[in-house]
């Protein structure tokens, strides 16, 4: 990566190449992604630029037991899933995630793209549950491991 900047402007951020992300899990989770805490040399927090197709996730739905997580909607609308409850997201909309909070997941059932910016704080180690998938993520620095959670009744 080149020198990175403390400042980006508007011209310099729609010049970044997208990044197609696709969640492991959720074929149906596809980001168009750019990562502006590279660009900005952030090192502790990461900070993307998220564009969601019409019809498509965000991720899976899941919570993190590390890992603080914000959304703030820049243009479109959406729909985010928060634990048993849906609400609609829009323009000007802040989400926060705790470690340990609810799961969550957005999505775009409308017909125009919703661009949000994400962030969280970057942790080397991590535990990821998708309590639907009864699977859990366990990342350690670039190595990631999926494992089956067994049912309450199955312990």
């Amino acid at each position: 990566m080149a020198k990175p900047w403390t400042h980006l402007s508007a011209k310099a951020i729609a010049d970044l190449p997208e990044q197609i992300v696709s969640h492991a899990i959720n074929p149906n989770s596809i980001r168009h992604s750019k990562s502006l805490g590279d660009q900005l040399g952030l090192s502790l927090v990461g900070l993307h630029l998220v564009r969601l197709k019409p019809g498509r996730y965000s991720s899976e739905f899941h919570f993190h037991h590390a890992t603080d997580e914000f959304v703030y909607v820049l243009t479109g609308r959406g729909k985010a899933r928060i634990g048993h409850r849906e609400v609609d997201i829009g323009a000007g909309d802040c989400l926060g995630f705790p470690a340990h909070g609810p799961a969550h997941v957005l999505s775009n059932p409308f017909d125009a793209d919703l661009v949000y910016l994400c962030g969280s704080n970057r942790v080397t180690n991590d535990v990821c549950d998708y309590p639907e998938r009864r699977q859990r993520l366990y990342l350690s620095g670039s190595e990631k491991h999926y494992e089956t959670l067994l049912a309450d009744d199955e312990t």
